[in-house]
C-alpha cells in the first residue's frame, strides 16, 4: 500500500474534528491560569509542558468515550445523527485508539509531573469518562460536567505541588475551581434543553427533562451569575491589577450575557458558543496580571 499523504491528512482532519480539538485549545489557558495562580507565578517550563500535555490528553480521553458510549443514543436524536461516529466518517476502532491515545498521553504527563498527578490520574480518569452515563442515572448531570472541568484548575494546582498534597490542596484557587464547575453546569443545563422532547421519550436525565423550562431557566441563570461572582472574588482575592480585573469582568459579562441570551431557545447555539471566549477571558485576567 502505498503512502497517500492527501488522505492521510483527511483522516487527521477527521479525527482532529472528532475530538472537538477548537475546544481543547480555548479551554486549555485555564489551565495555565490555575497553575500560575496557585504557584504565585512561579511555573518552570518543565511543568508548562507536561500541564499542557497532560489536559491535552485527558480532554482527548474524554470527547472521544463520551462519544464512543454515546453512540446510540445519538443515533436516535435527530440533532446528532450526523456526528462522525454515527455517520461513519470514524470508525468505532479509530474512535477507541483515539481514546486510547489520549489516555495514554494523561498517564504519560502525570508521571512526569511527579508523585501526586501519578497517583491521581486514574481517578481524574475515571470522573471524565464516567461522564456520559450520568444522564443515565439521574436529572442533574450538568454538575458532572462542571466536577469534570473544575479537574483542570485542581489538577494544575496538584501539578505545581507535585510532591505534596497538603501544599497543593492549600494554595488551590478554590474560588476558580468552584467558579469553572457552576460555568459549565451553567450553559450545559441550557445546551441541554434543545433535547428536551428527546430526553424524555427515551428516559434521559436533564434539568429542563425533568424539572421543567422554568426550573431550568432558573438553574442555569443561578449558576451563570454565580459563576461570574465567583470568578471576580477570585481575581479580587489575588490581587490583580486593572488590566487583569478588564478581561474578568469581560469574561463574567459574557457568562451573563449567554444566560439571558440561551432563554430565546432559537439563539441556544449562540449563547452556547460564546461560552468559549468566557475561559479565555478569565484566564488572560490571570496570567496578564503574572507576566
Amino acid at each position: 500500500m502505498r503512502w497517500d499523504p492527501e488522505a492521510a491528512s483527511a483522516a487527521f482532519s477527521r479525527y482532529l474534528k472528532f475530538v472537538r480539538i477548537e475546544h481543547t485549545v480555548f479551554a486549555l489557558p485555564m489551565a495555565y491560569a490555575a497553575a500560575l495562580e496557585a504557584s504565585r507565578g512561579v511555573l518552570s517550563w518543565w511543568q508548562a509542558l507536561w500541564i499542557g500535555v497532560a489536559f491535552i490528553g485527558l480532554r482527548i480521553a474524554g470527547m472521544s468515550y463520551n462519544n464512543i458510549a454515546d453512540k446510540d443514543i445519538d443515533a436516535l436524536n435527530p440533532r446528532t445523527k450526523n456526528r462522525m461516529l454515527v455517520a461513519g466518517a470514524v470508525s468505532l476502532r479509530g474512535a477507541y485508539a483515539v481514546f486510547a491515545l489520549g489516555a495514554a498521553l494523561f498517564e504519560l504527563a502525570a508521571a512526569m509531573l511527579g508523585p501526586w498527578p501519578l497517583y491521581l490520574s486514574l481517578p481524574y480518569l475515571a470522573v471524565t469518562i464516567s461522564y456520559p452515563y450520568a444522564k443515565r442515572l439521574h436529572c442533574i448531570p450538568h454538575l458532572h460536567l462542571g466536577a469534570v472541568y473544575a479537574l483542570v484548575p485542581l489538577g494544575a494546582s496538584i501539578a505545581v505541588y507535585s510532591s505534596d498534597i497538603a501544599t497543593a490542596v492549600a494554595n488551590t484557587p478554590w474560588l476558580l475551581v468552584l467558579g469553572s464547575a457552576f460555568w459549565v453546569a451553567g450553559f450545559d443545563t441550557f445546551y441541554s434543553k434543545m433535547d428536551l422532547d428527546f430526553d424524555r421519550k427515551v428516559g434521559l436525565g436533564s434539568i429542563p427533562a425533568c424539572y421543567g423550562e422554568s426550573v431550568a431557566r432558573i438553574a442555569w441563570i443561578l449558576l451563570l451569575s454565580s459563576s461570574a461572582a465567583l470568578f471576580l472574588a477570585n481575581y479580587a482575592l489575588m490581587g490583580g491589577g486593572v488590566i487583569g480585573l478588564a478581561f474578568t469582568a469581560a469574561g463574567s459579562a459574557v457568562e451573563v450575557w449567554s444566560a439571558l441570551v440561551a432563554l430565546d431557545e432559537g439563539r441556544i447555539p449562540k449563547a452556547f458558543n460564546s461560552n468559549l471566549f468566557v475561559g479565555l477571558l478569565i484566564a488572560a485576567g490571570i496570567i496578564v496580571n503574572y507576566l
